[in-house]
This record gives structure tokens, C-alpha cells and sequence, in this order.
């Protein structure tokens, strides 16, 4: 169940971002993103690193068969991208995201104001950590399921 987290977390945190972006104006959406996707980011990495924890208690590195090695290191993948994107993507989206609230709110501008360039730039860096992480946990999952002697 832990293992599976980070890839419930995601697809919960995508559909709620769907549904606000659907039925808030871009600004409210901004701020409320701004605010909670650091939250879910660190929650991201947390998990991960559960993850990993975990499987390496549980599975000696001297008795680590090649499939079991590789399982360590695609955990190790996940727990440092899922890192990166918490400590860098992510916060540098929440800021950009935060800036262009505050001008756009002052300044009664849209998005000719710069810094939609760069938002994009960091939400694309961002959404391919997510996209590796969750590829992290599909083999993951896949394995664990491979190895279920009983359901």
C-alpha cells in the first residue's frame, strides 16, 4: 500500500487540479496552486523515500538478487527526482506562479507580464519528474505483483 501512494497522491492531485482550473478564474487557480504544490511535492518525496526505506529493510544488500538490485535503484530514481522537483521545480512554479498573481493583481495585466515563459518552463521541468516518478511506481507496483505468491 505504501508503494502505491505517491501514484494515488498524483492522480488525485492532477484531477483536482483539473477540476479548479475547469471552474476557477486563472488567477484564484494560480494562488490556491502556489500555496499547495509544495505541499504535495515534499509529500511526493516523503513517500518515496517510505518506499525505498522499506524495500531496503527488507531486502539485504548481500542477498539482493539482479532484479532485486534494480528494484533498490529505480526507488533511488524515484526518491531523487521526486527531490529535485520538490526543492527546485516546484518551488521555483509556486514562486513564479505567486509573482504573476501579485503583478497581475496589481497591475490589472494577463500574461504579458514575463514570467509566463519561464512558469511554463518550470511546470514542464516539474510535470517530467512526475511523469518518471510515476513511471518509478507503475514498475514497482508490476514487480510487487510478479512476487504476490497469494492475493
Amino acid at each position: 500500500l505504501a508503494r502505491s501512494s505517491p501514484v494515488v497522491l498524483m492522480t488525485c492531485s492532477d484531477f483536482s487540479g483539473f477540476v479548479m482550473d475547469n471552474h476557477l478564474n486563472r488567477h484564484t487557480y494560480g494562488f490556491i496552486q502556489s500555496r499547495l504544490v509544495p505541499f504535495y511535492l515534499h509529500l511526493g518525496s516523503a513517500c518515496a523515500f517510505f518506499n525505498l526505506t522499506i524495500y531496503a529493510v527488507y531486502h539485504p544488500s548481500d542477498l539482493l538478487d539482479d532484479r532485486e538490485a534494480f528494484q533498490i535503484f529505480i526507488f533511488f530514481v524515484s526518491v531523487t527526482v521526486a527531490a529535485v522537483n520538490a526543492q527546485w521545480f516546484g518551488q521555483m512554479t509556486s514562486e513564479i506562479m505567486a509573482d504573476m498573481h501579485l503583478v497581475e493583481q496589481s497591475c490589472g495585466l494577463g500574461q504579458d507580464i514575463g514570467l509566463s515563459s519561464r512558469l511554463w518552463l518550470y511546470r514542464l521541468l516539474s510535470s517530467l519528474c512526475n511523469l518518471c516518478c510515476i513511471g518509478c511506481n507503475f514498475y514497482s507496483l508490476c514487480y510487487m505483483a510478479e512476487n504476490l505468491t497469494t492475493l
